[in-house]
């Protein structure tokens, strides 16, 4: 199945789209921390469900799956931090941590199925 039928990467991309989004507004002197960070754990979560889609047999996409959902975690905890740091307002952290338990959840619902 090509990996833009699945719904968890079709989550996990519009959680990328926002991450990106919200992140522009970053002080600069964080593009090689916390930006960067958020960004690519973001990226990271669709990129491995895309890859694992494409690969030989279950025992493979399960384990692509399991380094999305850690990178789901990893963003949670950016998320966290730039809300601590004020660099997100409670709004804005609400909604993309809306957006990362959705993808979190069609992850692991994904995992499950595969056998």
């Amino acid at each position: 199945m090509p990996y833009e039928r699945l719904r968890a990467w079709k989550a996990c991309d519009d959680l990328t789209i926002a991450v990106y989004k919200f992140t522009k507004t970053f002080p600069r002197d964080e593009l090689y921390g916390l930006t960067s960070q958020a960004r690519r754990a973001a990226l990271s979560a669709g990129a491995n469900i895309a890859e694992g889609s494409a690969k030989r047999g279950p025992r493979e996409f399960r384990r692509y799956l399991d380094i999305s959902i850690g990178s789901l975690s990893e963003l949670a905890n950016a998320l966290h931090v730039a809300k601590r740091l004020e660099y997100l307002t409670l709004e804005e952290w609400r909604e993309l941590d809306g957006l990362r338990t959705m993808a979190s959840t069609l992850t692991w619902h994904l995992y499950k199925s595969v056998s």
